[in-house]
């Protein structure tokens, strides 16, 4: 499909290391002048769901500031863009969890989170074959680690408990 937008000027508002935001001053599909602010990630969103030979799984609870609420989550965290997506999950499992994986699979390769806004993408693997080491959480993370069933944690997602969009969409992917 064509692209019905016209951009006429983009204006850089605000960039720090994870994000840039930027302004454009566009004619919109019904030929009308318009702004349409962009958010550009700078990283990937990784989510991880471990899975244990008991079919259990890990949620991570930890306030989260732009909601200004507690959330239950798989693990999550960013990959930069040009570095293996694969290296990034297994970083992540091991700073929010400690664990090591022997098989990994990805259940979703990529997936948008919030398109009316942003660019942002995400992909969602699967652990299997753990091994338990020692959590290593950066600076700005306050994490509670829960181990359940993974029937209770998709259940969790039926029942509105967990409303993250990559927690969700795992979940979910593997309900099936």
């Amino acid at each position: 499909m064509d692209n019905p937008w016209q951009t006429i000027q983009e204006k850089r508002m605000y960039d720090n290391p994870w994000i840039r935001v930027d302004e454009h001053d566009v004619i919109n599909p019904s030929g009308n002048p318009g702004i349409y602010g962009v958010v550009h990630f700078k990283n990937i969103a990784i989510g991880i769901i471990p899975v244990d030979e008991e079919g259990y799984t890990w949620l991570v609870g930890q306030y989260r500031y732009p909601l200004q609420a507690y959330s239950w989550e798989i693990i999550e965290g960013g990959g930069p863009i040009g570095i293996d997506p694969l290296e990034s999950a297994k970083r992540e499992l091991l700073e929010e969890t400690g664990m090591t994986a022997e098989h990994w699979e990805l259940i979703i390769p990529k997936m948008h989170l919030s398109n009316s806004v942003t660019d942002e993408y995400a992909m969602i693997y699967v652990a299997k074959g753990l091994t338990q080491g020692t959590a290593q959480p950066t600076d700005t993370e306050d994490l509670t680690l829960q181990r359940i069933p993974l029937v209770d944690a998709i259940e969790k997602v039926r029942s509105g408990d967990i409303t993250d969009s990559i927690s969700v969409a795992g979940l979910l992917w593997l309900s099936n």
